[in-house]
C-alpha cells in the first residue's frame, strides 16, 4: 500500500500501482472528476495516466492552474491537428502561431479558401472526436525510435528538433492513429475538453478556451486588432530572417552565423524605434509627454532610452521619468487576495506625487524626482532634479502608463501612448509554441538574480501576482496605444540559458516552485547558448544582463 497526503491535509491509502487517474475516480464524484486534468507530485506535474508506487504528497491540477490551462489548450491543440488531418487527407499545413483574444491563432493552407463554412467543419469534426473521449496514450522511446515516428508522419520540424534533444528518451503522446510530441503533459482523454469555440479571424482562426478565472466558460471575445498587427509584422521578420523555430536558429548557431542574426535583428528594432520617434515628431505641436506601458520585463526602460536618442536627433530635448521611482515604500505596497505584496496593483504607485511632479514640470518648474531602491524597498531623494526646457517632451514609462487613472487631469491630445511587450515570434515547432510569457519570465528571473537581490523561487513564486496585475492593469488598456513595439528578439532565449540555468537548478525539489523550475529548464534544453559578449551594449537584452552602455 501506499500513501498519498492532499493539499487539505488529508492522507488516503491506496494500492500500489494505482494511476492518479483512478484516485480521482475513487475520491470525487462522476459529475466533478473531469474537472481534474493532472497533479503534482512532490511538486512535479504529472498526467493523470501516472502510476503511483510510493508515498507522495499531492496536489491535484485544474484550468484554474496555469499550469492546467496550458495543459488544457494543448490537447485541444491535438485534437485540431487530428481533426484537420481527417478532414484534408492528412496533407494539411496547419501552423499554431500565437496567443491573442482569448486564444492561439492558428493558420491552415488545405487547398481550399479558409471560410467561416470551412471553420465550423472543423469544428464539428472536432467535437465528433471529443464526443468518442478516446484516451491521450503517453508513450517514452528510446531518441532514434523517436525519430521514425515522426519521419513517417513527414514531421521535418520535429525531426529537425530531435538532433538538438540530448536526452536518450523522448515521449510522445497519441490518440487514435496519430502521434504527436507536446512541450509539456495532456489531460487523460478528448472527452475532458468539452469547451471550445473556432472563432473565423482572417487569414486564420483562433482557437478559443475557458481562461483560469472563467472557468468552463469561454470569455467575451475583444478583438486585438493592433496586437494582431505587431505579430504579423514579426512573422515577417522571422521570414527576413529566416527563422521560425528553434531548430532554425540552433542551425544558424552551429553554422557560425548567429552575429548577423543578432546585427540584423537589432537593426530591426532600431529600425522601428525610429519610425516611432519620426511619427511623434509629426505630432510636435500638440505632443508634450509620451506614455510607455507593458507589462513585467517588456524592456521598457531601454526601449524609452533608445527612443530619447531618436528623439534627440529629431530635435527634441526629452526628460525620462520612470514610474517604478514612484512605487510606495515596500511596507505601504497593497496586498493581493493571497496576502502578499501587489506590486501592479496601480495603488503600488504614489499617483498623488507623481501628478505633483508632473504639473509641475508641465508649467515650467524644477521639481525633485525620488529613486526607488529596490534592494531596500524604500524611496530615497538623491538631489535628481528635473526642469523642462524648449523643445523639451516628457518619456514616462511603467506598466500603468496606458491607465487613465495615471493622468486623470491630462487632456490625451497632449499624448501619445505606446504599448511596449516582449511578443515571442518563434516557435519550438509549428504545433509547439513559445508562450510570450515564458520570455519575460526569463527575463525576469534573470535580472532579478542580478540586480534585485531575488532568487529564482521568489521570482516564480511572484509570477502569478504579476500575471492577475497584468491582466487587470495592463492587458485591458493595450489597444489603446498609438503605437506598439515587439521587444522580443528572435535570439535572446539562447543568451538567457547561461545565465538562467543556474538560478533554475538551485531550486529543488521539496520547493513548490520546482515544477515551473524543471519546466523552464526543459525549455531551456530545446536552445544551444550563446555567449553574452555577442550582444550590442544598446541592446534591449543587456537591460536583463547587465553591461548596458545606458545607466539604470
Amino acid at each position: 500500500m501506499i500513501k498519498l497526503k492532499f493539499q487539505n491535509g488529508k492522507t488516503y491509502k491506496f494500492k500500489s500501482g494505482i494511476t492518479v487517474l483512478n484516485v480521482v475516480k475513487k475520491l470525487k464524484s462522476k459529475k466533478t472528476f473531469y474537472k481534474y486534468i493532472a497533479a503534482y507530485l512532490d511538486n512535479k506535474i504529472v498526467d493523470l495516466h501516472h502510476k503511483l508506487k510510493k508515498d507522495h504528497n499531492i496536489s491535484l491540477v485544474t484550468i484554474k492552474n496555469l499550469e492546467g490551462l496550458r495543459i488544457y489548450q494543448r490537447s485541444l491543440v491535438f485534437v485540431l491537428i487530428r481533426a484537420v488531418k481527417e478532414l484534408f487527407k492528412k496533407k494539411e499545413q496547419l501552423k499554431v502561431l500565437h496567443s491573442i483574444s482569448g486564444g492561439l491563432y492558428c493558420e491552415l493552407k488545405c487547398g481550399k479558401e479558409i471560410t467561416p463554412e470551412l471553420i465550423k467543419k472543423i469544428t464539428v469534426k472536432m467535437q465528433e472526436i471529443i464526443d468518442k473521449d478516446e484516451p491521450f496514450i503517453r508513450t517514452v522511446l528510446e531518441h532514434e525510435d523517436w525519430i521514425e515516428v515522426f519521419k513517417k508522419q513527414g514531421s521535418k520540424d520535429k525531426v529537425e528538433l530531435a538532433k538538438y534533444l540530448l536526452a536518450p528518451a523522448l515521449s510522445v503522446y497519441s490518440c487514435g492513429w496519430l502521434k504527436e510530441y507536446f512541450y509539456g503533459s495532456l489531460v487523460p482523454s478528448t472527452g475532458y475538453l468539452k469547451f471550445f469555440h473556432l472563432k473565423y479571424y482572417p487569414p486564420g482562426f483562433i482557437i478559443r478556451h475557458p481562461s483560469q478565472r472563467s472557468g468552463t466558460k469561454i470569455p467575451k471575445f475583444h478583438d486585438q486588432a493592433q496586437l494582431f498587427k505587431i505579430f504579423n509584422e514579426h512573422e515577417k521578420w522571422g521570414e527576413i530572417l529566416n527563422i521560425n523555430t528553434v531548430s532554425d536558429l540552433n542551425r544558424m548557431i552551429q553554422h557560425g552565423r548567429i552575429k548577423d542574426l543578432i546585427i540584423i535583428s537589432e537593426v530591426l528594432h532600431e529600425k522601428k524605434i525610429g519610425y516611432i520617434a519620426d511619427k511623434i515628431s509629426e505630432l510636435k505641436d500638440s505632443v508634450k509627454m509620451i506614455l510607455i506601458a507593458g507589462p513585467s520585463s517588456s524592456g521598457k526602460t531601454t526601449f524609452a532610452k533608445r527612443l530619447s536618442i531618436h528623439l534627440k536627433i529629431n530635435g527634441f530635448n526629452p526628460i525620462q521619468i520612470s514610474l517604478d521611482d514612484y512605487f510606495v515604500d515596500r511596507d505601504k505596497t497593497p496586498l493581493d487576495e493571497k496576502g502578499e505584496h501587489d506590486f501592479e496593483a496601480i495603488e503600488a504607485i504614489d499617483i498623488k506625487l507623481f501628478n505633483k511632479n508632473l504639473n509641475g514640470l508641465l508649467k515650467g518648474k524644477e521639481v525633485q524626482i525620488p529613486t526607488y531602491n529596490f534592494k531596500t524597498g524604500q524611496r530615497e531623494w538623491e538631489g535628481h532634479h528635473l526642469k523642462m526646457q524648449k523643445n523639451s517632451i516628457l518619456i514616462i514609462e511603467g506598466i500603468h502608463g496606458l491607465n487613465p487613472a495615471l493622468t486623470p487631469n491630462i487632456d490625451n491630445k497632449y499624448i501619445f501612448k505606446i504599448y511596449v511587450s516582449a511578443l515571442t515570434q518563434l516557435n519550438v515547432d509549428k504545433y509547439n509554441r513559445i508562450p510570450t510569457t515564458d520570455t519575460r519570465i526569463l527575463r525576469r528571473i534573470v535580472r532579478d538574480s542580478l540586480f534585485r537581490n531575488y532568487s529564482a523561487v521568489n521570482t516564480i513564486k511572484r509570477w502569478p501576482s504579476v500575471r492577475r496585475g497584468e491582466d487587470k492593469y495592463i492587458f485591458p488598456y493595450q489597444e489603446n496605444a498609438d503605437i506598439m513595439f515587439n521587444s522580443a528578439l528572435i535570439y535572446e532565449i539562447a543568451i538567457l540559458k547561461r545565465f538562467a540555468e543556474q538560478n533554475l537548478r538551485s531550486v529543488t525539489r521539496d520547493n513548490p516552485q520546482y515544477s515551473e523550475a524543471t519546466r523552464l529548464l526543459k525549455f531551456l534544453g530545446y536552445f544551444i547558448d550563446i555567449p553574452s559578449s555577442s550582444v550590442p551594449q544598446t541592446s534591449i537584452l543587456k537591460e536583463f544582463i547587465g553591461k548596458s552602455s545606458f545607466h539604470y
